[in-house]
């Protein structure tokens, strides 16, 4: 039963040493003692370090004495000094002992030389009784002329009961420090499990489909409230690409399906109503370039994931942003000309950014290519690029560029402005333009990739796209 009871109270000790909450609060509680214990060692043994130092200075003091007084006072002896002086010891800790070359006592309140004592000018501790009362005693030898010898100490009865006095005390101060240092570390441990605990509860809802659920952040607890907010930024972000993929499923079964059902007839209805290899050849041609628009749509939402996933980093580098846009304006000034638009911009003569050159080019592409796609004639697009300073309620405390690209087209109402970023969503006059709905959606990914924003808004007429992102992410 004995061995039952102790394998079992094993077996809960180690189930509650596996517990991250416990093992801070003993961390805590052990080191607690530890500091204190040696703090504590260091005032006893600086304590008792004093006494020992001042005793060992007033023997020497008191040697120094007799010596200066034996050659000023030629005539008078040292038995007569020593006796003078344990007349006038009245705390009686004085200890002296003279004995002549045999080591016969001569005068002093020792008995007999003790036998410890083999070397002079050291110093030695002792047992010496008096009163029948064994005490400790500090002492010092001292060759004298004639083959004397002379022993001085003190007696170290008062420094014995004050380190007794002071192990006690500490003793008891060992004891409420540990005390207090268990107590903290049950504190620390039930604060500990609060926070675990909760992270605990927010994790499981979440896991059983809860994604509404956040942890609490107090406002109390710098430290802890920051890393709640951030836990609860990568939960909002989890949230927003499930509802990505979700939307993503959705819009594929939607807007894939239909173009594959029609390249499907196509090829059916060929099969059975064409009469010819020419007819044939052109349903297929036709049925082809359908099927290149759908791989088309594929490579766009695999890139889009790609960058939203960060895995395009690699090509981060500095490099002046003014210079692409300028190359975009030399590419897109004669397709603009043709639509009868004319594109002007606002540029500085350069501006270094650390990023993906070709993935940001791509991104303003898409945005000017937009422009003009809705666009009409006679009208007038706006490429204008500045270095702005971050508002005082951002993160960031670096300068920002902030580039805008503003047409005079149709624009978008406020609910498709909303949702303009989503992929393969198409605003109702978009919808007999050629697209797939995923422009914006690959602009948001890399402007979100390089630590931007992008915010669309109405330029009454027309629309307004402005990206902005900080300048120094290397």
């Amino acid at each position: 039963m004995k061995v039952f009871s102790f394998r079992r109270l094993t077996a809960l000790t180690r189930i509650k040493l596996r517990s991250v909450s416990l093992r801070f609060g003993l961390a805590y509680a052990v080191l607690f003692i530890g500091s204190a214990m040696l703090f504590l060692s260091f005032i006893w043994w600086g304590t008792v370090g004093l006494i020992e130092r001042q005793t060992e200075q007033s023997i020497t003091s008191d040697a120094h004495l007799i010596f200066n007084a034996l050659q000023l006072h030629k005539d008078t002896s040292l038995s007569t000094l020593i006796n003078e002086r344990l007349e006038q010891d009245i705390d009686d800790n004085a200890l002296y002992l003279l004995v002549n070359k045999n080591g016969k006592r001569i005068t002093g309140n020792l008995i007999e030389w003790p036998s410890v004592i083999k070397t002079t000018h050291s110093w030695y501790t002792i047992l010496v009784k008096r009163v029948d009362i064994d005490n400790v005693a500090k002492v010092r030898a001292y060759d004298m002329p004639g083959g004397e010898r002379l022993l001085i100490g003190r007696d170290m009865r008062g420094l014995t009961e004050l380190s007794h006095m002071l192990t006690k005390v500490l003793l008891w101060v060992c004891v409420m420090i540990a005390l207090l240092a268990f107590s903290g570390g049950l504190l620390t441990r039930r604060l500990l499990r609060r926070i675990i605990s909760s992270i605990s509860r927010t994790t499981s809802a979440i896991t059983q489909g809860d994604m509404t659920r956040r942890l609490p952040v107090h406002g109390q607890d710098k430290e802890l409230d920051a890393v709640s907010a951030t836990v609860n930024e990568m939960l909002d972000r989890i949230a927003r690409l499930m509802d990505g993929v979700k939307q993503v499923s959705n819009s594929i079964a939607h807007d894939l399906r239909t173009p594959l059902t029609r390249a499907r007839n196509q090829l059916e209805e060929a099969v059975i109503h064409a009469t010819n290899e020419d007819e044939l050849r052109a349903v297929i041609n036709q049925t082809i370039r359908g099927l290149d628009h759908l791989t088309n749509i594929c490579s766009a939402l695999l890139r889009i994931a790609q960058i939203e996933a960060g895995a395009r980093r690699s090509a981060f580098t500095q490099f002046d942003f003014v210079a692409i846009l300028q190359d975009i304006i030399e590419f897109y000034e004669p397709v603009a000309e043709e639509e009868n638009l004319k594109l002007a911009h606002s540029f500085p003569e350069t501006l270094m950014f650390f990023g993906d050159r070709t993935m940001f080019q791509q991104a303003v592409v898409n945005l000017v290519d937009n422009a003009i796609k809705f666009s009409p004639a006679g009208g007038v697009i706006t490429l204008s690029l500045k270095v702005i300073s971050p508002l005082p309620d951002q993160k960031s405390s670096h300068p920002q560029m902030e580039l805008i690209v503003e047409d005079q087209g149709t624009g978008m109402t406020e609910a498709d402005m909303a949702r303009a970023t989503e992929r393969f969503f198409r605003a109702d006059q978009a919808r007999n333009t050629p697209g797939s709905g995923l422009g914006l959606s690959l602009v948001q990914a890399i402007v979100q990739l390089h630590g931007g924003t992008i915010s669309l808004s109405s330029a009454n007429p027309g629309l307004r796209v402005v990206i902005t992102a900080p300048l120094s992410l290397a």
